[in-house]
């Protein structure tokens, strides 16, 4: 199962960048920093600083603490480029099968267990994730399933160690841990420890927020998202303490919030909620749900969700296994429905895995039956001639999705509203692409260049190569 879903993993990924549906922002991003770790140097992303106004020599440790990173930089001396980034992603969220499967084994048997792993590995938050590219959620659902799966196993140092990792993914990965000793403080004879961890969490998250990100050249406060609660954390938490009706109409509005919490649960049969484990996610759901700014917070797309999946899962095995409870209404109710013929646990297994297959075709998944996905199109093509254009080794400011196949070769910026000097440009004048706010802006952006003395070499498919010569 793991290598299975690796390879359909990485297939999907490397389709991707192959048909030009890669994006600069971020695949670039990660790409240009793992780079710079493979050459013993900071994780430097010229791109990212560039872009945010952070200056060509910014390091991504001061945009988001993920020092995690580091350990992929071994695999650029055997392939350079961002496809690497993709076939670690595929493999790391694949091995998550493995302690999901021990879990669900102990709990519910070696068929359900399958079934339940099968949910995971076709989970819409995993193919979301892998439809936006390389992030550093790709450690987050091994490491998140390895602590609760050791910890329920009785290897508490384990689950501990496979717990402090998190902190080394992102900031905010704190606040996984801080949910992870809330399931604690809920198990007699763990709540020491339970406190230990929201204690440990809870202050991590501060340090790397407050203290390690500036200290790498960052904005502590860049990432707030809270003002309708407060300028600062203790004015937000103050406001949710004396008014926290403000803090539920902001958990549910817009309504994009509550309808992508619910489709967490919803193909996992609601059976997370009957287990305390789900209190591992819910500091960082709440992070991402009263955010007032930020919209990508907190819709289905994108790579948030698969921050949780995999501790979701595990809950749901876990809410299933409470099924057989003798004390529990529910678990009486099924008894005297269900065939004798049906033991409780495969059938719950199994329909998890039918809700997750359910899911296939309205998320990203679903894109691998579009044959396009398969071969080139004819502005895919035009894209790849576009980018043969730009000499190795020069500064380019590239087109949103034109930066993955320049980057192992070039030193890549995002072509944006403001000029960079850069001798070429790959401009796209036929479809609206990141940053712009329209395509009326991009044609406007590539006269201003031909009136400031670039040249066009290339014109095809929508695409413009610009060259200014060396004056």
């Amino acid at each position: 199962m793991v290598a299975g879903a690796a390879a359909v993993y990485a297939a999907f990924s490397l389709l991707r960048l192959r048909t030009f549906r890669a994006g600069t922002y971020d695949l670039v991003i990660f790409d240009q920093a793992v780079r710079s770790y493979s050459e013993f140097g900071a994780p430097v992303a010229m791109v990212k600083g560039v872009h945010n106004g952070f200056g060509p020599d910014f390091s991504i440790l001061g945009d988001h603490f993920s020092p995690i990173l580091a350990l992929l930089a071994p695999l650029y001396r055997i392939h350079d480029g961002p496809g690497t980034l993709l076939v670690a992603q595929a493999v790391l969220f694949a091995a998550a099968i493995t302690p999901i499967w021990r879990y669900a084994r102990r709990r519910l048997g070696t068929r359900a267990a399958y079934c339940a792993a099968g949910a995971y590995a076709l989970s819409w938050p995993v193919a979301e994730a892998l439809a936006f590219d390389f992030h550093e959620v790709a450690f987050v659902p091994l490491l998140s399933a390895l602590a609760v799966e050791r910890h329920d196993a009785g290897r508490r140092g384990q689950a501990l160690l496979a717990a402090a990792a998190l902190l080394l993914v992102k900031e905010d990965m704190g606040l996984l841990l801080a949910g992870f000793g809330l399931y604690l403080l809920t198990r007699h004879g763990e709540r020491r420890l339970g406190a230990g961890l929201v204690a440990a969490g809870a202050v991590a998250t501060w340090a790397a927020s407050r203290v390690l990100i500036p200290a790498f050249g960052g904005d502590g406060d860049y990432y707030w998202a809270y003002g309708s609660l407060g300028d600062d954390l203790p004015q937000a938490v103050w406001h949710v303490l004396t008014r926290p009706w403000d803090a539920v109409i902001t958990l549910v509005t817009p309504v994009t919030k509550p309808w992508t919490t619910a489709l967490l649960v919803l193909p996992l049969l609601l059976l997370p909620l009957r287990s305390p484990i789900t209190l591992t996610v819910v500091p960082l759901l709440a992070e991402r749900m009263l955010a007032g700014s930020f919209p990508n917070w907190w819709k289905p797309e994108y790579h948030y969700n698969a921050f949780l999946i995999a501790v979701l899962v595990i809950a749901a095995v876990d809410g299933a296994a409470r099924l057989r409870s003798p004390h529990d209404r529910l678990a009486a109710l099924w008894e005297r429905v269900r065939p004798d013929r049906w033991p409780v646990h495969p059938p719950v297994a199994g329909a998890l895995l039918v809700a997750a297959a359910v899911t296939v075709p309205f998320f990203a998944f679903g894109d691998l039956g579009d044959p396009s996905y398969l071969r080139r199109d004819e502005r895919a093509r035009a894209a790849a001639e576009a980018v043969a254009r730009v000499p190795d080794g020069v500064l380019v400011e590239a087109a949103n999705r034109l930066g993955p196949a320049l980057t192992a070769r070039a030193r890549v910026l995002l072509w944006d509203e403001r000029p960079r000097g850069a001798p070429w440009v790959v401009a796209d004048v036929e479809r609206h692409t990141f940053p712009f706010g329209s395509l009326d802006e991009q044609r406007r952006r590539v006269q201003v260049l031909v009136e400031s003395g670039y040249r066009k070499v290339f014109r095809s498919g929508g695409y413009v190569v610009l060259h200014r010569p060396e004056r």
